[in-house]
C-alpha cells in the first residue's frame, strides 16, 4: 500500500469533514504520521484539518495531549479505550470537532510493555457523543506493513463514522 492509496481513503474522509464544515485534529502513534500525512495529500486540507502530533514517548504525549500528569496512567497502550481517550484529548486540545488516535506495536522489535507486534488500536471520537474504536491484530512483524495497515484501519474507520448510508 502506497501514500496514494491511503490518500484516496482519507480523501473520502475529508470530503465528508469539509461539506460539513467539521475540523478533525490526529494522534498518531505507530502509525508515524501517515493518518496525519494522507489526510494533508487532500488539497484544501487546511479547511478541515487543525493539527495533531505523534505520541512515542510519555513526555511527548503530555506535550501533544496536554493533560494532567498522572491522568491517563489507568490506561493500557494498544488498547481500545487509551486510544478513545487519546482521540477526545487531541479533539478538545486543538477545539476540533472530530479527533482520530493510534495506539499500537508495528513491530520489528519488543514493544516495552509486551505488547504483540502487528497490534493497533484506533478511535474516533466526534460531536454530541460519537464514538467509535477498533482493534487491529494483522499478527505479523513487518513494520512498514504494520503503519501501513494500521493507516488504512484508522481512515476507514474514520469514513465509516463521518460517512453515513445516507452519504454514501
Amino acid at each position: 500500500m502506497m501514500l496514494e492509496d491511503l490518500a484516496a481513503i482519507a480523501a473520502r474522509a475529508g470530503t465528508a469533514l469539509k461539506d460539513r464544515g467539521q475540523t478533525i485534529a490526529v494522534v498518531d502513534g505507530s502509525t508515524g504520521g501517515l493518518i496525519s500525512a494522507s489526510l494533508l495529500a487532500m488539497p484544501g486540507a487546511s479547511a478541515f484539518y487543525l493539527g495533531g502530533g505523534i505520541i512515542y514517548t510519555v513526555k511527548g504525549r503530555r506535550i501533544v495531549l496536554g493533560h494532567e500528569p498522572g491522568s491517563l496512567r489507568q490506561y493500557t497502550s494498544a488498547t481500545e479505550a487509551y486510544a478513545l481517550a487519546q482521540a477526545d484529548l487531541i479533539r478538545k486540545r486543538y477545539g476540533a470537532d472530530w479527533g482520530i488516535a493510534e495506539t499500537g506495536a508495528s513491530g520489528g522489535r519488543a514493544h516495552p510493555l509486551g505488547i504483540g507486534s502487528g497490534t493497533s488500536a484506533i478511535a474516533v471520537v466526534g460531536p454530541n457523543g460519537v464514538s467509535a474504536s477498533r482493534l487491529i491484530e494483522t499478527h505479523s512483524d513487518d513494520r512498514l506493513a504494520n503503519m501501513q495497515a494500521f493507516t488504512a484501519a484508522a481512515l476507514t474507520l474514520l469514513t465509516e463514522t463521518l460517512v453515513t448510508p445516507a452519504d454514501a
